[in-house]
């Protein structure tokens, strides 16, 4: 039994120093420029864009393929932030600024179809087949992905409501108008 023990261990370092020294040896440099694109955009996976995550379409921003008003989430103030970022100069007149959005369930509407929660890319929303769903607001990113595919049109999207862990000041701007 020792003699099992032994000769696993030292396998498990011989095998683990080779995966260190490939790794060193054979890393690929990625573009820098990605991971400050990926760094920018939300994060949330919604697939809005047309690219399955925001690696893919960092990577497409990056390589000048895709436009950096490419992400709907993030509205004009990342399509700037991009811009700025790969020096190019973007038109901003088609992008909107949408205030945060959360989506709803009406309860009279809802059959169970489950379609909406095949569709929610971070399982925000709650039931089960032939049962009423419910959305989980602390976990929806209000990218209207479950609005589109819902048979019935009982998934409306609404503005968030202010409270304590998203309440902001407004800016002077804005109290203005």
């Amino acid at each position: 039994m020792f003699a099992a023990i032994v000769s696993l261990s030292v396998l498990g370092l011989a095998l683990g120093g080779l995966l260190g020294l490939a790794a060193r040896y054979f890393r690929v440099e990625g573009n820098p420029l990605t991971e400050q694109v990926t760094a920018l955009l939300p994060g949330s996976q919604c697939g809005q864009c047309g690219y399955p995550g925001c690696a893919p379409a960092a990577e497409a921003i990056a390589s000048g393929s895709a436009p950096v008003t490419l992400c709907p989430p993030g509205g004009r103030a990342l399509a700037e932030e991009l811009a700025g970022l790969l020096g190019v100069s973007v038109d901003l007149s088609g992008v909107a600024d949408k205030p945060p959005l959360i989506a709803h369930v009406n309860e009279g509407l809802c059959v169970g179809c489950t379609k909406c929660f095949k569709r929610c890319p971070t399982d925000a929303i709650m039931g089960a087949n032939n049962m009423i769903h419910t959305v989980f607001a602390d976990a929806c990113i209000g990218c209207e992905l479950c609005a589109e595919v819902c048979p019935t049109e009982g998934i409306e999207m609404r503005p968030l409501a202010p409270s304590l862990q998203n309440w902001y000041w407004p800016k002077p701007q804005d109290a203005l108008q």
